[in-house]
């Protein structure tokens, strides 16, 4: 018979590996014995040593319950607005004619000319709001844009000096600020500078707040209007008067915005924008009587793009107070 080379299979499902042993002597130790990292004989096996929140001893109190945990509301955290341009709107004498022309002059050109100027001021004033409206809302509504503007700051104090620079220009450079193209150029860079700071600012407040300043913004000069085109009351003699109260807002401006970079106070901020708030509702009178032309002093028709520029600086300057004065309440 012949021998197979191969040796016999081995079958281990029903065999253990190892017979056992004759003899006294005493079965092999099971897996977890101390030369495995086990307990030593004689103790309880256990897979893993106790928690450190485990209780300890019988009778203590139990550590922190098991997980999951319930997420917690992360702290609120409001980051100071920066402070609105403080530059009140100033009326170089330049502009002024006190002639007495417009509604009350006998002359039919006169007449025509001055509603030409108002209806001119008044279109160009308008595009001004409608890009100012569309980017506060983009800054307000969308969430990227109004982040990136919240935490790049440098670019509103960019925004800040262009807006002082071309201010500086259409007041003291009376060419420029009555030739075109240049005049609607420096006017549309104007528009610009002061739109970004006014989205920016309005970035930092609610979406509530933003409506309700813009909703109280357009019914004051909606009224402030029409009591201007009815009233007898000649503001434009006042010139005095309008030149003290923006020194008087100059001055608070400087006063409140360097208070407030080294400690916030709320109650100096709701203080300064409601005194804001009323004198850019004057500011807005007077402006709109010198674009009327019914007083004893008024504007150019040749200073169309100064007297859109005048208003349009009260309109914004009034909304950003009074977004001011909302917010603050409601921090």
């Amino acid at each position: 018979m012949s021998r197979s080379d191969f040796p016999p299979g081995y079958d281990n499902t029903r065999a253990p590996l190892y017979a056992p042993q004759g003899g006294d002597y005493p079965p092999p130790p099971a897996y977890g014995f101390p030369g495995y990292g086990g307990p030593p004989q004689g103790q309880p096996s256990a897979p893993y040593p106790p928690g450190p929140y485990a209780t300890p001893y019988p009778g203590q109190p139990a550590g922190y319950p098991s997980g999951p945990y319930p997420a917690q509301p992360a702290p609120a955290y409001h980051p100071q607005p920066p402070m609105p341009p403080i530059m009140p709107p100033t009326m170089p004498s330049s502009v002024l004619s006190g002639d007495g022309e417009g509604f009350a002059a006998d002359g039919f050109n006169s007449l025509k000319v001055r509603h030409t100027f108002i209806r001119k001021v008044y279109m160009i004033l308008a595009s001004q709001l409608l890009v100012t409206v569309a980017i506060v809302a983009v800054f307000t509504f969308v969430q990227p844009v109004k982040m990136f503007v919240i935490r790049n700051p440098a670019v509103y104090y960019a925004s800040f000096a262009v807006y002082v620079v071309t201010t500086i220009v259409l007041m003291c450079c009376k060419g420029p600020r009555r030739k075109f193209p240049w005049n609607i150029i420096l006017l549309i860079i104007f528009t610009l500078a002061m739109s970004y700071m006014t989205g920016t600012i309005s970035s930092y407040y609610d979406t509530k707040a933003v409506f309700l300043a813009l909703g109280i913004t357009v019914i004051v000069c909606v009224i402030t209007t029409v009591f201007c085109f009815q009233t007898k009351v000649d503001l434009t003699s006042c010139t005095g008067l309008f030149c003290v109260l923006g020194v008087v807002v100059l001055v608070g401006g400087i006063i409140t915005a360097i208070v407030l970079s080294f400690k916030y106070i709320p109650w100096l901020h709701m203080v300064y924008a409601a005194v804001g708030a009323v004198v850019y509702t004057l500011f807005l009178a007077y402006h709109t009587q010198l674009l009327i032309g019914k007083g004893k002093n008024s504007i150019s028709p040749e200073e169309y793009v100064f007297a859109a520029l005048s208003i349009y600086i009260d309109v914004v300057q009034l909304f950003l107070c009074l977004l001011q004065l909302v917010g603050a309440a409601n921090r």
